[in-house]
């Protein structure tokens, strides 16, 4: 297998305007394509009543993007090694950038549903590609730590930007969501060529049936873990038990152990197994699958209590999540400044037990809670401990990599996060909905012991049960929340802590290229 060559970006600039100008392009895209996830939810009312989406199928316009992002990442990793890591970037911003036009367009369900999945297909060519770039274009060292911090804190940050613009964007239209994203790929589009560096990719041929068998591995996994969270007609929620949940899940994990078995036998793979079969990479994937899952659980369920709970319209709800930005800001860049001078692993645990704190705070939280008081402090304290496991996880999982798995690398770390936001709303959807149903009995009996009659007609009970829900329903969602915070605080301590006990990379082989041993193949 021949090693890539680098092609030199069009156009001769100072090398300093050039790295800077490159960060701007490859943040530019990460950002756009992290905030996709969430400037999508707040708008959901609004694209349902517009397009006449039924209440079980609005949920499909955030689950068809994460079903087509998830499930191609990984061939879209492999093609930027084969084919050319810039070309598949800018491949994958233009058919972003085209889908959301199609999405700001939508007249009807049928449309905004094809463009969401084009937009999760433009994802997953973009994202790998986007930080293997990072790799071939920043040296390594001081470089590379501060163009990482970047890329780490539009990743950690990108959730509650899409939150904050969502937000003001609905107010003005809902289109808007979408159409935001066409300028900023124009943008992109017309600087990448000449500031990016390009690999000319290798004389290996695409593993067809690896491809075959991750992609649909992976599609299964997430849409078992996406159909888990789900709610049906009478609003409880569908289960780990359900059928469309077991089965998918079932299936995409026995077909993942087939894809194991193509990787080991051909020349060429998708996903070359070395790249798991290093220590300090498969750690830094397992937590960060595990950070993934407390992140997006956060803005998950810390969305709903701000807007159910505390009563805060949507433009409102997206600011009270700016100090997660500005915190996550600066805690990558205090972390590229250290990551140079003391071993990623006290980094990331650390980070792991600041963010861990954090989401131990929102436990407190109850339903006269005030921002100042009950969230502000706990939302900055997990900021910072998230730029703090970004910064060394992002590093350690691509680090002294061969040039010609970079791609497949990234997109490993991007499987990883992805698979872990779907698990962490699974799971804790799960959490949410049993400590409510435990919390609204418990207080539906401390009623009848207090002797309160319970009605017997139909049209009794249904009033019974709406003034029972205005009088409880706070209370009930914030217990809930409690005990999803719980287990997603538990979620992140384990990776802090595994990194803390596992990982053995040194901060001084952050600060060169070496790679890993010669192929198998």
């Amino acid at each position: 297998m021949s090693s890539p060559t680098l092609t030199k970006p069009e156009g001769a600039q100072p090398r300093s305007r050039s790295l800077l100008l490159a960060l701007v392009v490859i943040a530019s895209a990460q950002l756009m394509i992290v905030l996709d996830g969430t400037i999508v939810n707040i708008a959901l009312p609004h694209i349902q009543t517009d397009l006449g989406f039924s209440d079980n199928g609005r949920q499909w316009v955030v689950t068809a993007y994460a079903l087509a992002f998830g499930s191609l990442l990984l061939l879209g990793g492999r093609l930027g090694d084969l084919l050319g890591r810039r070309k598949m970037f800018l491949y994958g911003i233009g058919i972003f950038s085209v889908a959301s036009f199609l999405g700001g367009i939508s007249p009807n369900p049928t449309l905004m549903l094809l463009s969401r999945i084009l937009q999760g297909a433009g994802a997953a060519l973009a994202a790998p590609a986007a930080l293997a770039l990072v790799n071939t274009t920043f040296p390594a060292g001081k470089d590379r730590n501060r163009a990482m911090a970047v890329y780490a804190a539009m990743s950690g940050a990108g959730a509650a930007i899409g939150l904050i613009l969502g937000g003001a964007l609905t107010e003005l239209d809902w289109r808007w969501t979408f159409f935001v994203n066409v300028p900023i790929g124009l943008f992109v589009m017309y600087l990448a060529p000449r500031v990016l560096v390009e690999s000319e990719g290798n004389d290996s041929s695409l593993d067809l049936y690896g491809a075959l068998t991750g992609t649909l591995g992976l599609f299964g996994i997430v849409y078992g873990l996406s159909h888990a969270a789900e709610r049906n007609a009478a609003g409880t929620l569908v289960g780990w038990g359900a059928p469309m949940t077991l089965l998918p899940l079932i299936g995409g994990v026995l077909v993942l152990g087939l894809f194991v078995v193509v990787e080991r036998r051909v020349r060429h793979p998708l996903l070359p197994l070395r790249i798991l079969a290093d220590r300090n990479r498969a750690v830094s994937l397992f937590a960060m699958l595990l950070v993934g899952a407390g992140l997006f659980a956060l803005f998950f369920f810390l969305g709903l209590y701000v807007q159910q709970v505390m009563g805060y319209s949507p433009m409102r709800a997206g600011v009270a999540f700016l100090p997660f930005s500005a915190g996550i800001a600066v805690s990558a860049a205090v972390a590229s400044n250290l990551v140079g001078r003391i071993d990623p692993r006290w980094l990331s645990g650390f980070g792991g037990l600041l963010a861990a704190t954090g989401l131990w705070g929102f436990t407190h939280l109850q339903a006269t809670s005030s921002y100042a008081s009950g969230l502000l402090p706990w939302i900055i304290v997990m900021s910072l401990g998230m730029g703090f496991l970004f910064i060394p996880l992002t590093l350690t999982s691509t680090a002294r990599i061969d040039p010609n798995d970079s791609g497949a690398a990234a997109s490993a770390l991007n499987t990883a996060q992805q698979i872990g936001g779907a698990v962490g709303i699974a799971a804790l959807s799960t959490v949410f909905a049993n400590a409510a149903a435990s919390k609204g009995n418990q207080l539906m009996a401390q009623l009848q012991a207090q002797g309160i009659p319970v009605p017997t007609t139909p049209a009794g009970q249904a009033a019974a049960a709406e003034q029972f829900k205005q009088q409880f329903g706070a209370q009930i969602q914030s217990y809930a929340s409690s005990q999803g915070f719980w287990v997603a605080a538990g979620m992140i301590l384990v990776g802090g802590i595994a990194t803390l006990l596992f990982l053995n990379v040194k901060h001084r082989e952050l600060a060169t290229d070496g790679h890993a041993p010669a192929h198998v193949g």
